[in-house]
């Protein structure tokens, strides 16, 4: 199974169309067997979509994340949990072992375009992110 994780400094990034790359675990058995780092360049929602689709990604652990882009994932087969922080690396391990803690809200609801910015979790109007933005 491969597992991609939202990643910035080694945490997991809390805007899913905004993640400078991706931490990528290769598992077995329960176990991390190989890692690596994926950069996204400057590709948007549905580009993210098809880069971790090439990749073979099964599962996709970020931060936040707005609908569009979990149907995107959805339609890439790619399973999203949405709602994770902290460390890349032990937020996978938590996830083989059963043990990740997630938000329940890390959906953003609202449309971009209505004068805030996302880019610096700016969120905070009439609309609900959860504490972050995808």
């Amino acid at each position: 199974m491969k597992i991609a994780v939202t990643c910035e400094n080694e945490q997991v990034f809390q805007h899913f169309g905004h993640t400078p790359g991706f931490a990528v675990f290769e598992t077995e058995a329960g176990q991390i067997v190989n890692e690596k780092r994926l950069s996204s360049g400057d590709s948007g929602h549905g580009a993210l979509a098809m880069l971790l689709s090439e990749e073979k990604i099964d599962i996709l652990i970020c931060g936040g994340i707005g609908g569009g882009a979990v149907n995107a994932l959805a339609q890439a087969n790619i399973f999203v949990v949405g709602g994770a922080e902290g460390n890349v690396r032990e937020v996978v391990e938590a996830f083989l072992n059963g043990t990740l803690q997630v938000r329940a809200e890390y959906h953003c609801n609202h449309h971009h375009g209505d004068g805030h910015t996302c880019g610096n979790h700016g969120c905070g109007s009439d609309h609900s992110c959860g504490g972050h933005c995808h």
